[in-house]
């Protein structure tokens, strides 16, 4: 079964079994506007939680994608190298960054779920 949790830098993970699906949200990718460009980690590349992972750029800025979680990444989007613009149709679903495993699941505890989010967002 997957869960969905979400970090204050609007970061989305979907979590399945040791692997966890990274994005950014719907409130981030419409706060960036249209994305013009991705820059993805490489396949192998280890993280701490907090490290820079990705950058979004979008026709107003260019912003860090944060890794949630420490781990390394197993697979990348290749789609969003072509097509970056499927980030702004669909940054919760096929607009995914990469896919990593989790080394330590305890992290999980700091991210938020669903509404935890909403309500984060709606205080901003």
């Amino acid at each position: 079964m997957t869960e969905l949790k979400f970090s204050e830098d609007h970061e989305w993970i979907e979590v399945d079994g040791d692997t966890a699906t990274v994005g950014i949200t719907d409130y981030a990718q419409e706060q960036l506007g249209d994305i013009v460009f991705v820059d993805l980690p490489e396949t192998g590349t280890a993280f701490a939680v907090g490290d820079d992972a990705a950058v979004v750029e979008s026709v107003k800025a260019a912003s860090e994608i944060y890794a949630p979680l420490s781990g390394e990444v197993v697979e990348v989007n290749e789609d969003l190298e072509a097509d970056p613009s499927k980030v702004n149709e669909s940054a919760e679903s096929n607009g995914w960054f990469f896919k990593m495993t989790i080394a330590d699941s305890s992290e999980l505890e700091g991210l938020m779920d669903r509404d935890a989010y909403d309500a984060f967002i709606a205080r901003l």
